[in-house]
Order: structure tokens, then sequence, then C-alpha cells
């Protein structure tokens, strides 16, 4: 039988100042209801920009729903509301809290190493483990950080970005990488809030990785930039770039290359990052881009 567990939901009232209005009094952000809020006017050259979210004067609690097994090619977790209908992460869950904080979905839990994605394709992009040549796919070794992804964030992938080496976007929303000492759960969503951001190349698809911390962790109070994580976190930006760039080489592929001098940018950067990938879903939900087989649904 398939088991439910409730999540935190996404988080109260959205910031009134920095996003668009949509008043959906009995649900949450749907594709349905996405002409509402979208305003393509957006000057992405400041990190206080707008962002393509929508402010609900009622937000239901997420659950997740897994079907299926763990660790078998059936196994999915779907996000539902409390009635019971079934939403999209990727979609459905707004992206923006305001005062800089963000929904972060953990697809994969720090310590783990079954490789969890969204289902891009799949109707309500449930989570599932990735899969190659028909087989499970895993980490060769746990990664050490929650892993997973900003809701209605795109990495366009006919888009060639001329600050990193021309790269095209891997057709994914975007990574985070969440620093906090707390494992997540497969489906948590957690408020974050971006610190930095590192450029990886992946078969030479442009792969963002946001490096973010969870609200709740102890030290979030003390890290808001860059420096502030080497400082409090020192040797994690390194750790994270080793990682990301040698996973593969257990499996006799090549290291992964990192644009931006192979170095993390700032917090502002990567506030440029979102709002860009940010504003790439938004033309993709209006259907301004062509959507191959990924679901908007």
């Amino acid at each position: 039988m398939a088991a439910t567990r409730v999540i935190a939901a996404a988080g109260g009232a959205l910031h009134q100042g920095n996003s668009t209005t949509c008043l959906l009094f009995k649900q949450p952000f749907s594709l349905r209801r996405r002409s509402c809020c979208l305003n393509l006017n957006l000057n992405i050259s400041r990190p206080s920009k707008r962002l393509f979210t929508c402010r609900a004067l009622y937000i239901p609690q997420f659950q997740t729903k897994e079907e299926g097994q763990p660790e078998t090619l059936d196994y999915r977790v779907f996000f539902v509301e409390k009635s019971g209908k079934k939403i999209s992460p990727w979609h459905d869950v707004p992206l923006k809290l305001g005062d800089g904080v963000f929904n972060f979905i953990v697809e994969i839990p720090k310590e783990t190493s079954a490789k969890m994605e969204v289902a891009t394709d799949e109707p309500y992009t449930p989570i599932k483990q990735d899969t190659k040549k028909g087989k499970l796919r895993y980490y060769p070794y746990n990664i050490n950080w929650n892993y997973g992804l900003l809701p209605q964030t795109w990495e366009d992938p006919s888009f060639a970005n001329a600050e990193v080496e021309g790269a095209l976007g891997d057709n994914d929303p975007v990574d985070v990488v969440e620093i906090g000492e707390r494992q997540g759960k497969i489906g948590e969503i957690l408020k974050v809030k971006p610190l930095a951001a590192l450029a990886m190349i992946d078969e030479g698809e442009l792969d963002w990785k946001i490096v973010a911390i969870s609200l709740d962790d102890p030290r979030a109070s003390l890290v808001n930039d860059i420096d502030d994580v080497e400082k409090h976190f020192p040797g994690t930006l390194t750790a994270i770039r080793n990682w990301f760039r040698d996973y593969k080489i257990p499996d006799g592929k090549p290291a992964n290359k990192f644009g931006l001098g192979n170095k993390a940018a700032n917090k502002d950067y990567a506030l440029k990052v979102i709002s860009e990938t940010n504003e790439a879903w938004a033309k993709l939900i209006k259907r301004s881009i062509p959507s191959g087989e990924l679901s908007l649904v």
C-alpha cells in the first residue's frame, strides 16, 4: 500500500514586494492559471529583480505519496495537495518566499548514494531513481550534502551562455547543494538562502550548482555570502567542486569541468542565475520555447 507522509508547507504568504500577485483562493500555482502570474518585463541585471512566482492567499499543505518500493524501477514520490490531488514539485511549488529565501526540494538526502531526481518527462514530475540502460543509478560514493532542485527554474538547452564557454543548458531545473548539518528527506521542502554558484560543465552542458543553506541550520545566520562560507564552512566549496568534478571517474568517464575560472561565484551571481533560469522556465510553461518531451503538467 502506498504510504503518505506530510512534509512542510511551501511557506506562508509570499513576499508581496517582489513577487507578481496571483489570487488563487483554493489551490497553489498551477499551469492552468499561469497566465495571471507571468510578467516578462524582467531586469536580470540586478539581484533585486522580480521572479516569476505566485502569491497565493491560501497555500495548502503539500504531502508526499510514495508509490512502489524504494530502489525499484517503479518507485515514485508524488507531491499531492491535502485533498489528494497530485501537483508537480517542479511547476507548482513556488520558487521565492521573499527576503532572499527560496524553496528547495530535496531529491538526494546527504550521506546517501541513490541518484534520485525529478522525472521531468512524466506527468506531475514525481521524484524517481535515475536509470541507465534499464538499471538503477547510484553514485560511486555518498554525496555529503543535501541535493535537489529549485522549483520553477529551467536550464534552457537552446541558450548558449557566453559567460561559461558558450555551454548550453542541461534541460533540467537548477540544482542546489544544501550545506546544513541535518539530513533532509526525499521530497522535503527546505527554505534556503543562496550563498554561491558553481558552473559545472557536464559533457558540454551547463549544469549550475547553487550552494545554499537551510534557514533551520544553527549556523544559517552566520553565512550570507561566499566569504562567509569559507569562514564558517572552511573547505566546503572546494569539496563540493571536487566531488562533482570526480564522481564519474570511477565509471571510466572523464572528470567534469567548471567555468568561471574554476571557482565559485558569489551570492549576487547565484541570484542572477536563479532569475535567468526562472525566466526560462516561465517561457517554457508559456510555450514560448518548445518543451520537447518535458511534462508541463
